[in-house]
Parts: C-alpha cells; sequence; structure tokens
C-alpha cells in the first residue's frame, strides 16, 4: 500500500487540471511555496531543469553572435516615464522601492519589470558611430511584475528570465534579428523540449508596450490552453528617439539606431508539464532531464547487486546523466518516485538480472519495459533517449493537431469554444472591436496571425465584413 501513496496524491488530470499541475509541481519537488507572497522557492530538481534549459539556450544565442552582459536591478522612475506606451503598459505591475534604509528616496526606483529603459540608458553613451554597431546583447536575470493571481512557474511574482536587448543601424537589420531570434525560440522549443509551437505576429491590441511588431510562439497544453512560450519584439526607433540615442553614419550625419528584445521565462518548465505530464507525475524530455537515466537495485543487499548498479552508472556517466536509487525504500516506492521525478529511463537490476547477465530498461513515457544484455547498456540506453526524445514532440505534434479547429462564422466558433478545448484557426478583419467582443464574450483571445497563412473564409468570424487575415484564438495561461 505505501508503495502506491506517492502516486495516488496526484489528482486526475481530467478530474481537476489545474490541482493535477499544483500536485506535480510540488510532489515532483520542483518547488515551493514561500511566505513571500506569490513568489516561488525552485528547488534542485526544478533549478536543474532550468539550469539545461539556460545552458542549451544559451549555447545558441552565442552562436548567432549574442553577447552576456548584467544591468541594475533598479529603475529611476525618470527613466522608465522616458517612453509613455512602455511605462503604461507595465504600471500596473510595477514593485517600486520609496526608502533606502531610513531615508526616504528623493526619487522612487522601480524593481525591473524588464530592462528595456536601462538597456538604452547605457546605450546612449556607449553607441557613438556606425562602428559600433550592431549592439547585440542579453542578460539572464530575475523581474519582478506585481500579478493578482500567481501559479508555480506560469505566472509569479518575482521569475527568472533572459532578456536580449540589440541595437542596429537600419529597420531591416532589427527586424531580420527579431525575427532570427524567434526562429531560435522555435527551434529550441522543438528540438530541446519537444514541444512543437506556431510562429506568428501579435496584434496590436496583443503586442508589447512600446514595440512597432511583437513576435511570438504559441504552445498548446494538454488541457486545450495556449501558453506564449516566448517573444521577440522589434522596437523601430521609438525608443531610440525617446532616449536620444543616436549614432555617427558613414555620411557623418546623425542616426537613431533601431532596437530589439527578446525573452524567454521559467514558464517553460510549467510548459514541459503541462505538455507532457501524466497522471504518474512528470514526463521530462531527455535533452532537459537532469537525470536521464536512474538505476533501480532490486534485493540490493543479495551479494553483488549494488556493486553491478554502481559500476553501470559509471559506465553510463560518460554519455548521459545517471543516478543509482540505493536507498533504503522499497523498490516499488522507488519506481513510483522515479515517474513522479520523470526521469526518461530507469534500469531494474535485480540477483536474477546479474545470473542472466542483462537488465530492464523502462521508458518513462511509453512504460514500455525492454530486456538488455548488460553488455549493450550504454548503446541501447543512447538509443532510446533519442527515440523517446523524437517520439514526445511526435506525441505532442499529434495532439496540438488534434486540437486545432477551423471556424467559418461566429456560430461555429462559439460552439467549438463552448464544446472543445484547443487552438481555433478563423479569419479576421484587422479591428481590435472584434476583438475585443471576442473576449468580452468567450473570453478568448487572439494568440498570433501566423506566418503560415490559410484562407478559410472571405468574412470576419466576429463581424462579417471582409478579412484577408487568419488567426490563431484560444485560452490561455
Amino acid at each position: 500500500m505505501a508503495d502506491k501513496k506517492m502516486v495516488e496524491e496526484i489528482t486526475s488530470m481530467d478530474e481537476d487540471f489545474a490541482q493535477w499541475y499544483t500536485d506535480i509541481v510540488r510532489k515532483a519537488e520542483l518547488v515551493d511555496y514561500t511566505s513571500v507572497k506569490g513568489c516561488m522557492v525552485i528547488k534542485p530538481a526544478g533549478y536543474a531543469i532550468w539550469e539545461l534549459i539556460q545552458k542549451q539556450l544559451d549555447a545558441r544565442f552565442k552562436e548567432t553572435g549574442v553577447e552576456n552582459v548584467y544591468l541594475p536591478l533598479f529603475i529611476p522612475e525618470s527613466l522608465l516615464e522616458k517612453e509613455k506606451d512602455h511605462v503604461e503598459g507595465f504600471a500596473p505591475e510595477v514593485a517600486w522601492v520609496t526608502h533606502g534604509g531610513l531615508e526616504p528616496l528623493q526619487e522612487r526606483l522601480c524593481v525591473r519589470p524588464t530592462s528595456e529603459t536601462l538597456f538604452c540608458d547605457f546605450y546612449k553613451n556607449d553607441i557613438h558611430s556606425y562602428r559600433d554597431l550592431p549592439k547585440v546583447y542579453n542578460q539572464w536575470c530575475s523581474v519582478v511584475r506585481w500579478e493578482k493571481e500567481t501559479r508555480p512557474f506560469l505566472r509569479s511574482r518575482e521569475f527568472l528570465w533572459q532578456e536580449g536587448h540589440t541595437a542596429h543601424a537600419t529597420m531591416e537589420d532589427a527586424e531580420a534579428r527579431t525575427i532570427q531570434m524567434l526562429n531560435v525560440y522555435a527551434q529550441f522549443c522543438e528540438e530541446v523540449l519537444a514541444i512543437p509551437v506556431v510562429k506568428g505576429q501579435k496584434t496590436e491590441k496583443e503586442k508589447f508596450a512600446g514595440a512597432e511588431a511583437t513576435y511570438t510562439i504559441e504552445a498548446l497544453m494538454h488541457d486545450g490552453k495556449a501558453l506564449q512560450s516566448g517573444t521577440s519584439h522589434n522596437f523601430g526607433d521609438g525608443f531610440a528617439r525617446a532616449f536620444g540615442i543616436q549614432y555617427a553614419d558613414k555620411d557623418n550625419t546623425l542616426k537613431y539606431v533601431f532596437q530589439t528584445s527578446w525573452g524567454m521565462t521559467t514558464r517553460l518548465i510549467g510548459a514541459i508539464i503541462m505538455v507532457h505530464g501524466d497522471n504518474e507525475g512528470l514526463v521530462l524530455p531527455p535533452r532537459v532531464a537532469p537525470v536521464q537515466v536512474c538505476i533501480i537495485p532490486i534485493q540490493q543487499k543479495k551479494e553483488g547487486v549494488l556493486d553491478k548498479a554502481y559500476e553501470l552508472r559509471d559506465r553510463l556517466k560518460v554519455s548521459c546523466r545517471v543516478k543509482v536509487d540505493d536507498t533504503d525504500k522499497s523498490p516499488g516506492w522507488k519506481f513510483s518516485e522515479a515517474e513522479m521525478r520523470g526521469y526518461p529511463l530507469r534500469i531494474e537490476i535485480g540477483p536474477k538480472d546479474l545470473e542472466a547477465g542483462r537488465c530492464v530498461i523502462v521508458r518513462r513515457d511509453t512504460r514500455e519495459k525492454i530486456e538488455c544484455d548488460l553488455a549493450d547498456v550504454e548503446k541501447r540506453t543512447g538509443e532510446l533517449l533519442e527515440l523517446m526524445q523524437k517520439e514526445m514532440l511526435e506525441r505532442a505534434r499529434k495532439h496540438r493537431d488534434a486540437h486545432t479547429y477551423v471556424a467559418h462564422d461566429f456560430a461555429e466558433f462559439e460552439k467549438l469554444f463552448t464544446e472543445k478545448s484547443g487552438f481555433v484557426k478563423a479569419m479576421w478583419c484587422g479591428d481590435r472591436a472584434c476583438e475585443d467582443q471576442i473576449k468580452e464574450k468567450l473570453s478568448v483571445t487572439s494568440r498570433c496571425i501566423p506566418f503560415e497563412q490559410e484562407h478559410i473564409a472571405d468574412t470576419c468570424v466576429c463581424c462579417g465584413k471582409p478579412a484577408n487575415k487568419m488567426l490563431y484564438w484560444g485560452r490561455a495561461y
């Protein structure tokens, strides 16, 4: 009975998806709550996933010429207010510092919700000539947004992220970098997190405060809700004009720079949980699994069993992240725990296996049991981890496609959002009033105008006027 207890404590995802999610982040020991309202402790198991995301994303950034920097945590109020749209967009979420020690500050300091204004202030002194361009900087840091409703990883008052901020000589260069980084994000999600995404542009209503254009990657969670998983913004020269960021061009005339920014956050861990998890717990794609192989010795007090487990670990650690569960818990409990924590593969080895010169490898995603000769363990685990990574992406893509619908008119649109959950593709006239009406009536938002356009109908799904844009719509986290 004790062996089952760990798993029985997870609420079924079909019964209550939100509770299922909360159960997993707690039972898999990814996070803990704190006495700081709306903020979380990211525990070792959760932080190790973030470290793997950070390491692999950072390597991809550097391949495109990105350099890392670090800017202050605080932004003076006067600086934040230099770009009108930007400050209005962030005002409701800003946390303010009003005192330094016991003394009131002459000027309030905002705890950074994002760092555009600081980068602009820095760039105006750092950029002088066309030879200084482009500047392609990124920082890994935390930001604070005073959210009313919080949920671990998905929305917390302080969260970890990276924010890239670049400056270019022309609008074309800025646009090229904006799209380049969006593509880096999309490839990373698919190749590393095994999460398929839709790439596209946000509408005027949904774009970033102060941007000319915002591009996004949207993923579909298991419950049919959308999750914005990364954004890339082209600022044009709006921030440069507000902050006076100019450079002397080759003809010695002064010109304003064009800027971009782009970011991904710890909400990606929430996406991994909600795309791949099941009722037994986490299911981690091998490329972001802190432990890829967990070796579980059975009857470990019997002669030779633990020694063989350690020998397998030493052989495997050359090619993958591996651990031995040599605790004194029962094998059944260890199996449940390995499943809860989402380890991609577990290797079971006991006295009978030793005699036969083999072990059993169990896949976390399909629960398939594979008998394997001890001599072939490295080769077989390597193959299985690759296969799992590939098949997890295929399954997630199949799920997304099966939950992507088409609506030709409002009646069909409303029926789909009443009866189903997922993405709905439908035409839009471009009028914000239609977006507002859809949000008010159905609690549905435009997710993106996909780069891959389809012509579904001649008229807008909301007002019936002529329409030439196809949008993805959905309910989102």
